[in-house]
C-alpha cells in the first residue's frame, strides 16, 4: 500500500493577522518562559493580602488538646490556594454548646476573603449550665492558636482571635496571656457582668413582646438574683473591664446596631475606657447597620435568629487585618446607637429571699395543696364517710394553690430556658399564661380566707385529724400570700 504524507499548514487569525505553525514555534517558548517567571515570583511572596478573593474555602477536620488535656474537635477553613501565607484566626463561639456549626457561615465568609479560620466544638467537660471557667476556655483558645501557627499556610505575624458574645469574655483573657495573638476581633462583646447583661436582655425581649408590669420585674430582677443565690448562674459576676485593660493588641470591636443582647452603647463605652486605661489606643469600635447581635441579617429588628449573613460579611474585617501590615490603627469609634434603659444593679439577696427558704415554701405548698385531696381519696378508699364541713373552700384552696405553684414553676423555667424569646400570646401587657397564674393566685388567696373563716365557724364539729389537715392547708395558704407577692403574682 502506498502511503503519502500530507504536509498540513495550520493558520490562525488574531485581529486579521495570520500566524503560521512556524510563528507559533517561535512564540510558544517565550509565553511559557513568561508564565514560569510569573509563577515563581508568586511562590516567593511571603504573604498574601487578607482581602484576596480565592475560589472558595477548603475544610480540614482537626483535633487538638485543650486545657487539662481535654481533646477538642474542630474544622480549619482555608482558601483553596495555599502557596502563600495567610492571616488566620481562632473563632470562639458564644454561650452554650451549639458547636462549630454556629460559626460555620462566618468562618466560610472569612476564608473566602483570604483568612484561615479555626472553628471548634466547645468543651463539655467543665462547661455546662452550672459550671464554667472563662480562664479554662481561654487556654483552649490558645491551644487552637498553636494549631494554626503550626500550619504552613498561616502567617504567624497575622495570627489573631475572633470572638462572639460570651466568647468575648474569653478572647481578651487569651490575648493578655500570649504575644502570639497579634490582633483581636469581637462581635457583640459585653462590657458588664453576665448577670446584669442577662437581666437587661430579658427586659429588651419582654418590652419587644409588649409585656409590662410585674412579670418584667420578676424576670429582670427576681429570677436573675434567685438563680445567682442558688448557685446555678456560673460566672455571674465576671467583670470583663479589668481584663480588657490588659489587652495590648490592636482591637476591632463590632456590634450590630440592632443588637438586643449585648448593650452596644454601654458595652462599647466600657471596653473603650478599659483599653485606654491600659494604654491601648490601637482600637476600632464599629457599629454595623441593619444586623443583629452576631452581625447576621435580621428581619425583625434584631429580635429574630435568622441563619443568614450579609453579602459583604467579612469585607471590613479582611481589609482591617490587611491594614495591620502597614500600620497599627489609631483609636476610632463610630457613634453609638441609642439604648432604651441602662443595665440594672443587682443587689444581694435578703435573708427572706434565701433559696433554701424558697425551696422550703414550695415543699410546704406541694405537701399541703397536694396532700389534702390525696388524704381525701384515701378516706374514700377506706370507706370513711363524713367529709369535714369546710370541704368546699378547702378543695378550692388545694386546687388553686397547687395549680398556681406548679404552673408558676413550669412557666418561669420555660421563659428562662428560652432567654425570654418565647413568652406566648400577650394580653393587656401580660403574657396570657402569666395572667392566668395571677388569676389563680388571687383565687388562692380568696380560698384561703374562706377556708379560715369556715374552719373557725365549724371548729367544734371537726375531728382531730380534720383539724390537722385543714390547719396545714390554711397555713400553706397564709404562707402563699407573701410568696406570691414576692414573685409578682399578686402585683399588677
Amino acid at each position: 500500500m502506498r502511503h503519502t504524507t500530507a504536509r498540513t499548514s495550520v493558520t490562525g487569525r488574531t485581529g486579521g493577522t495570520t500566524v503560521s505553525r512556524t510563528g507559533w514555534a517561535w512564540l510558544l517558548p517565550r509565553i511559557l518562559a513568561a508564565l514560569t517567571v510569573l509563577v515563581c515570583s508568586v511562590l516567593v511572596l511571603p504573604a498574601a493580602p487578607a482581602n484576596a478573593a480565592p475560589d472558595g474555602p477548603t475544610a480540614t477536620e482537626v483535633s487538638f488538646a485543650g486545657n487539662g488535656g481535654v481533646v477538642l474537635h474542630g474544622t480549619v477553613l482555608a482558601p483553596v490556594s495555599t502557596t502563600q501565607r495567610r492571616p488566620a484566626m481562632v473563632m470562639i463561639e458564644g454561650a452554650g454548646n451549639r458547636g462549630r456549626r454556629e460559626l460555620r457561615l462566618a468562618a466560610e465568609a472569612l476564608a473566602q476573603r483570604g483568612i484561615v479560620t479555626l472553628i471548634y466544638d466547645k468543651r463539655t467537660e467543665g462547661y455546662n449550665l452550672l459550671h464554667r471557667d472563662y480562664s479554662v476556655l481561654a487556654e483552649d483558645a490558645l491551644a487552637g492558636l498553636r494549631l494554626l501557627r503550626s500550619r504552613a499556610d498561616v502567617d504567624p505575624a497575622r495570627l489573631g482571635m475572633w470572638a462572639l458574645s460570651e466568647g468575648a469574655f474569653v478572647a481578651p483573657l487569651a490575648a493578655s496571656r500570649s504575644t502570639d495573638v497579634k490582633f483581636l476581633i469581637t462581635a457583640g462583646a459585653v462590657g458588664i457582668t453576665p448577670a446584669a447583661q442577662t437581666a437587661w436582655g430579658y427586659d429588651e425581649q419582654l418590652r419587644h413582646a409588649g409585656v409590662s408590669g410585674s412579670f418584667t420585674h420578676t424576670m429582670r430582677v427576681t429570677a436573675v438574683r434567685m438563680t445567682i443565690g442558688a448557685g446555678i448562674f456560673p460566672e455571674a459576676f465576671f467583670d470583663p473591664a479589668p481584663v480588657w485593660e490588659q489587652v495590648r493588641q490592636p482591637v476591632l470591636a463590632q456590634w450590630g446596631e440592632l443588637d438586643r443582647e449585648a448593650l452596644p452603647r454601654e458595652s462599647s463605652q466600657i471596653i473603650r475606657q478599659a483599653l485606654e486605661r491600659g494604654g491601648n489606643t490601637h482600637y476600632t469600635i464599629r457599629f454595623v447597620p441593619e444586623v443583629r447581635h452576631n452581625l447576621y441579617v435580621t428581619a425583625n429588628g434584631g429580635f429574630d435568629r435568622l441563619a443568614r449573613i450579609p453579602a459583604n460579611y467579612g469585607d471590613y474585617e479582611a481589609s482591617w487585618i490587611d491594614r495591620l501590615t502597614h500600620a497599627l490603627p489609631n483609636a476610632s469609634a463610630d457613634p453609638a446607637p441609642p439604648q432604651h434603659i441602662p443595665s440594672p444593679t443587682l443587689t444581694p439577696l435578703a435573708w427572706y429571699e434565701s433559696p433554701w427558704l424558697q425551696l422550703a415554701a414550695l415543699l410546704v405548698f406541694l405537701v399541703a395543696f397536694a396532700g389534702y385531696p390525696l388524704t381525701a381519696a384515701v378516706r374514700r378508699i377506706r370507706g370513711r364517710r363524713g367529709a369535714p364541713p369546710v370541704r368546699r373552700p378547702a378543695r378550692w384552696l388545694a386546687a388553686t394553690g397547687l395549680a398556681t405553684t406548679l404552673g408558676f414553676l413550669v412557666y418561669l423555667f420555660f421563659v428562662m430556658a428560652t432567654a425570654a424569646h418565647v413568652v406566648g400570646p400577650v394580653l393587656i401587657g401580660r403574657p396570657i399564661a402569666w395572667l392566668v397564674l395571677q388569676v389563680l393566685a388571687v383565687a388562692t388567696v380568696v380560698a384561703t380566707v374562706a377556708t379560715a373563716l369556715s374552719w373557725r365557724r365549724h371548729r367544734r364539729d371537726l375531728t382531730r385529724a380534720d383539724r390537722a389537715r385543714l390547719g396545714l392547708l390554711a397555713a400553706a395558704g397564709l404562707l402563699f400570700l407573701p410568696w406570691a407577692a414576692y414573685w409578682g403574682l399578686l402585683i399588677p
